[in-house]
Parts: structure tokens; sequence; C-alpha cells
């Protein structure tokens, strides 16, 4: 799943491939010139609710546009949906499961233990929606810049994960958020990378 800027290194490069100015893409999503500026000189996040409109504006499929594999028919893999975390009990014990969903194209992930979580709250949008599934990696840590969800005193968290010396920064997309710190009076555990996340494009 790409991030915002790599959502618009991608738009830039298709836009320049078709020769179509700002001003044109602008019309194109029904959106104004100023507003569509802001995303491609990273002032602003792209909103991933607008991808299907930017995706049909320069003919490409709004999965190639996010950087997630097409859903298919094939293969589904059955991921469980957590509702709460018990706290000492593994992530997947049965008595955290809400239910189960199927996902699709998830062969690479054959060997990884992958959970669901429903993203509550608004502190990662534009970039993930209130009420998102999110699709996670379980792994104890992540690279600089990547989603990750984070057990913090009982409750799950989905945050930007930055490491700076001795201590992980969490950056919610929001800007009317603030950063987490972790550190040894504020501990935290990263249960794994976010992989995909799905939304209502309707």
């Amino acid at each position: 799943m790409r991030d915002s800027e790599e959502i618009i290194n991608y738009l830039n490069k298709r836009r320049q491939e078709q020769d179509v100015s700002i001003s044109e893409l602008a019309r194109r999503v029904g959106m104004a010139k100023s507003g569509v500026s802001r995303y491609f000189n990273h002032t602003r996040e792209f909103p991933i609710n607008r991808a299907p409109a930017f995706a049909k504006a320069l003919h490409v499929d709004t999965e190639d546009l996010l950087g997630i594999e097409p859903i298919t028919k094939d293969k589904p893999r059955m991921i469980p949906l957590i509702g709460t975390i018990a706290m000492g009990e593994p992530i997947t014990a049965e008595q955290n499961i809400e239910k189960y969903i199927p996902e699709y194209m998830m062969d690479r992930y054959m060997d990884d233990t992958l959970f669901a979580l429903r993203c509550k709250g608004k502190s990662m949008t534009p970039l993930i929606p209130d009420g998102a599934i999110a699709i996670i990696k379980q792994q104890p840590d992540v690279e600089d810049g990547e989603l990750a969800a984070v057990l913090i005193n009982g409750e799950v968290t989905l945050k930007k994960v930055l490491h700076v010396g001795d201590t992980v920064v969490l950056r919610p997309a929001n800007p009317d958020f603030n950063d987490i710190v972790l550190d040894k009076d504020h501990p935290g555990i990263i249960l794994g990378k976010v992989i995909k996340y799905e939304v209502n494009f309707d």
C-alpha cells in the first residue's frame, strides 16, 4: 500500500506521461486547482476516498494507484478481525476474535500471521478513514515511516512509526492530533505492520 507521497509521485508520473496539467487534472476530478496543488506540493495528505476519481482521470486502476493487489475471486484467506486484545494472550487467541473476514491474493503472506483491526477515531484521517479495516502482518518492529498497530495501555492504535534514538515516535496523519512518544517510562508494543486497508469508496 502506497503512502501519500508515493501516491502523488505515481500520479505525477502518469499525468506527465499523458501531458495532463494540474489545472486539467483538477477539472477532471471536479476539484479546485488550489486543492489539487496542495496534494502535489505535499502540503496536504492525499485523501484515500479521492483515489477512484484521480485514477479514472488518468486512466489507471484504483488498485494500481494505491499500490494494492486487485481483489479476485480466487484463493480467499480468512483473516481474524480482532475485537479486543486480552492482556497476556496471543493476539489471535479465539477469545480476542470478533469474526473472520475473507481476503484475496494473500499468497505472499502464506507463512505470516495476519489479523485485522477496525480503525476507530480520526487521528489517521484523511490517510485512513474512521471505520476502515486494516490488515496487519504480525511482527515486532517496522521500518521508519511505516504504519503499525501498537498496543498502549491495553488499547491498540494505528500510527506512522519513527525511530529517534532510543525512543519510538508514533505520528498521526491528522495534524490536529499530537505525536505519542514511547520510551521506558511510556512503553508500548508494536503488534505488526499495516499491509493493507479497505475503505468504502461509494
